[in-house]
């Protein structure tokens, strides 16, 4: 049923409030700008992100808030929800979820009746910034995308796969599944449980989206609403230079003393701290280089098929918008 749960843990966990809504990606597709703007919401709760419950065929994400030991069991996973208001409508974030195989299926199980909001981007663009977030994050060590999508072959048979993930973890395009994704939430729930949203819509109208995603909730769709950007591409200059501001920041190594003993005279803690974090930021990170022209068109040809397929399943036009009537 849950995997691990018995009959006892579900009979537990049934006196307890499950989730009423999810949503279930793509990452990099504003799914992390979405529930921030989500959980402000006077009638929300949110209380973390990716806690990807659902998806154990994936294993834990990258950075995930969740403490494990509140992934693997389904009482540890309901209490994440347990301080909800009984007016508010609980709802969690899980990016996985649309890549999983079986989440769908486990949530429909457990949630029947829940609401499902996936978010769609165009596949290029998706895969080039999902590459440039794992470099960011020390996911992925080749930095350049050609090389990495090179090492996928490799890497579905196991190797040249970073230490700790799940070869399916640096396997780009096979993400690029969207109709085959969409058609596990479909299988599993009624269509109007089910909110498919374009990306290039939420970042053209950011507020007129999330009003769109209230009224899908039944919740106040005019309450006021802030723009946040989370979560934006960035460049990773240099691992050693991010090393020697980490080590500064911490108060490590003989760099920290040199830098932090004047600063600590003049500045309090707390201020230090967010001065630190800031110039790491600026310092460590920088705007994305321009794609490689070349390479994008490759993958867009690449995904032609797929974007043709999902214009027809969703009935709109996202080959025009995405601009693959163009490609030959």
């Amino acid at each position: 049923m849950t995997g691990s749960a018995d009959a006892s843990a579900v009979a537990n966990a049934a006196r307890k409030r499950f989730p009423d809504f999810f949503i279930v990606g793509h990452g990099k597709s504003g799914t992390t700008a979405l529930y921030e703007m989500l959980r402000r919401h006077p009638q929300i709760y949110m209380p973390v992100k990716e806690p990807s419950y659902f998806a154990p065929d994936l294993g834990a994400p990258a950075g995930s808030r969740a403490p494990a030991r509140r992934r693997d069991r389904l009482e540890n996973y309901l209490s994440l929800f347990a301080d909800a208001a009984p007016e508010q409508r609980i709802g969690e974030a899980s990016p996985s979820y649309l890549r999983s195989s079986t989440a769908a299926a486990r949530i429909a199980e457990l949630q029947p009746n829940a609401r499902i909001i996936a978010i769609l981007r165009e596949p290029a663009s998706f895969v080039r910034s999902l590459h440039l977030q794992f470099v960011q994050a020390f996911l992925e060590p080749e930095k350049d995308l050609r090389k990495a999508l090179a090492l996928e072959d490799a890497r579905r048979e196991g190797r040249d796969v970073p230490d700790g993930y799940l070869p399916e973890t640096f396997l780009y395009q096979d993400r690029v599944r969207y109709v085959e994704q969409l058609r596990r939430y479909h299988a599993a729930f009624p269509e109007n449980r089910v909110l498919v949203l374009i990306y290039d819509d939420f970042r053209r109208d950011n507020v007129g989206t999330v009003r769109r995603v209230l009224r899908f909730l039944d919740v106040d769709a005019t309450s006021p609403i802030e723009t946040i950007e989370a979560n934006p591409t960035v460049r990773l200059r240099s691992r050693r230079l991010n090393d020697v501001m980490q080590a500064v920041a911490m108060g490590a190594g003989p760099a920290s003393t040199v830098v932090k003993l004047p600063v600590k005279a003049l500045v309090p803690r707390s201020l230090r701290r967010k001065l630190f974090r800031t110039a790491r930021q600026r310092v460590v990170f920088a705007t994305p280089r321009p794609p490689d022209e070349e390479l994008m068109l490759e993958l867009r040809r690449r995904f032609k098929a797929e974007v043709i397929a999902l214009s027809e399943y969703l009935d709109r036009d996202l080959v025009g918008l995405w601009g693959y009537d163009e490609i030959g």
